[in-house]
């Protein structure tokens, strides 16, 4: 599943010990790291891009953890109806929301990445990935809005483009806490509604918070498949047929003490099942890619 949530605390875990040989064969894929992310501002030309070295994630198991024995990747036979229906939005949307801005890969040869960062490695050569991203926001910009929204869906593709971690505040149908504060702080029950904590801007309509966020934190220009009008609304709309009424009603449930953390980007089928729970329990949470 793409979507990971952060409910404990880093301190309640305690590093893994011990370590597993994989045998070499003579043909491989192996998976290790490299991010190159540049920053670039709208008003910059220049196309080069700067490597920064990540720093390393710490990562400790809980107590008594057994790792799981490695498996290949399938999908649970009760769920490949929900992830179908999901998948379908890749078709009417063109896989707008899986790749950030200015996306690309080539091959390099192995010397050019270090060891220690996660690359895909092929044949003996690694995929280089590089992108080519607008400032960042300080703090993460705070969205109100609901899964089967096409609307809504519209905000979450430029956010997966421009990359942009997002406080998101679930706002399903009769849910009692976020929808009356979108009413009290915009004057309408209307959906998306943007909150930029960085400059102060707020704002409804779609269309007029994308142009905002490209212009703020991209490159100025608005996607393709998000420049149509009527037709980019259309074909969101046609994207959720296959998950009619998921993610839209309220169900009963506690609020946690803060917003969850969830790794996550809009054209996954699988981060969109989760999603859609998250919407109808009405959990806040940070939404990371």
């Amino acid at each position: 599943m793409a979507g990971v949530l952060n409910f404990s605390q880093p301190s309640l875990f305690r590093p893994l010990s011990g370590s597993r040989q994989i045998p070499r064969t003579s043909f491989s894929i192996r998976a290790t790291s490299e991010s190159s992310k540049t920053p670039q501002t709208p008003s910059s030309s220049s196309t080069t891009s700067t490597q920064e070295k990540p720093e390393p994630t710490p990562f400790a198991a809980p107590p008594n953890f057994k790792p799981p024995e490695p498996k290949r990747f399938a999908v649970r036979p009760d769920k490949a109806l929900d992830i179908l229906g999901a998948a379908l939005a890749l078709f009417f949307r063109f896989g707008t929301g899986v790749f950030v801005s200015g996306y690309s890969a080539s091959f390099v040869s192995k010397d050019e990445i270090p060891p220690d960062q996660y690359t895909l490695e092929i044949a003996g050569f690694k995929v280089k990935e590089t992108s080519k991203l607008g400032p960042r926001p300080e703090k993460p910009i705070e969205i109100y809005e609901y899964e089967s929204c096409p609307f809504c869906r519209k905000v979450r593709e430029i956010v997966a483009v421009l990359d942009l971690d997002v406080l998101y505040y679930p706002c399903p149908r009769n849910g009692p806490n976020f929808r009356p504060k979108v009413l009290q702080m915009g004057g309408k029950k209307q959906f998306p509604y943007m909150v930029d904590p960085n400059t102060g801007v707020s704002m409804y309509e779609s269309d007029n918070i994308i142009k905002y966020l490209v212009g703020k934190y991209g490159d100025g220009s608005v996607p393709f498949m998000l420049s149509l009008g009527l037709l980019t609304t259309l074909t969101e709309g046609f994207a959720m047929i296959g998950r009619l009424g998921k993610g839209q009603s309220y169900t009963p449930a506690k609020l946690p003490p803060k917003p969850l953390e969830v790794w996550a980007y809009e054209g996954s089928p699988f981060c969109k099942v989760v999603r859609e729970v998250l919407v109808e329990l009405e959990l806040p949470h940070l939404q990371r890619r």
